[in-house]
């Protein structure tokens, strides 16, 4: 066979394979992350991840089904009937703790250098929270399901002064303040 032939094969094998794919593929991108739903039980936030293999495997068929595959109410509540998936099925994006994090994000400042915040870069730098007491934490250190409070109590914090902060807590001894320095905004 001559090269040509075997480009032109295969260009149609790869355009196969991505017609069968592709709709799998965004399928599982799209329902994968930790949302956020209001339980239908008590109206309270609970932190759930969709089975998004699962999702993907029945987009395939053509059949789209939806399955939660953990829940922050579990194994407590782990017989319910998963009625929180048509919140999912509504708004699969909205209900992402990324999103609504962007969100709350996008008009703060920094609490201590005032920074503007604006668009998260999830891969690199992210922001992180300044709780009451003047800490710093990580969203990683936040339980999904208490975000929305989380929100309420805590102030909006650049990843170059988490950083520091951090630093600083952990090795004060290592500290020298700059005494012409603006003092740090509450």
């Amino acid at each position: 066979m001559s090269t040509l032939l075997y480009v032109v094969v295969f260009l149609v094998a790869a355009g196969l394979l991505f017609l069968l794919l592709r709709r799998p593929v965004s399928e599982y991108i799209r329902m994968r992350g930790t949302r956020v739903v209001a339980c239908p039980e008590n109206e309270l936030p609970a932190a759930v991840t969709v089975d998004a293999r699962h999702a993907a495997f029945t987009a395939a068929g053509g059949h789209e089904h939806l399955r939660l595959d953990a829940c922050s109410r579990w194994p407590e509540k782990a017989g319910c009937g998963q009625e929180c998936l048509k919140q999912i099925e509504a708004q699969p994006a909205d209900c992402l703790v990324r999103t609504q994090v962007s969100r709350w994000y996008a008009d703060k400042t920094c609490a201590i250098c005032g920074k503007a915040l604006g668009e998260i870069e999830w891969a690199a730098h992210k922001p992180a929270l300044r709780a009451p007491d003047g800490r710093t934490l990580e969203w990683a250190d936040v339980k999904p399901e208490t975000m929305f409070q989380v929100m309420s109590t805590h102030a909006a914090v650049c990843w170059d002064c988490h950083v520091a902060e951090t630093f600083r807590h952990q090795r004060p001894d290592l500290v020298l303040d700059n005494p012409f320095a603006k003092p740090p905004q509450p």
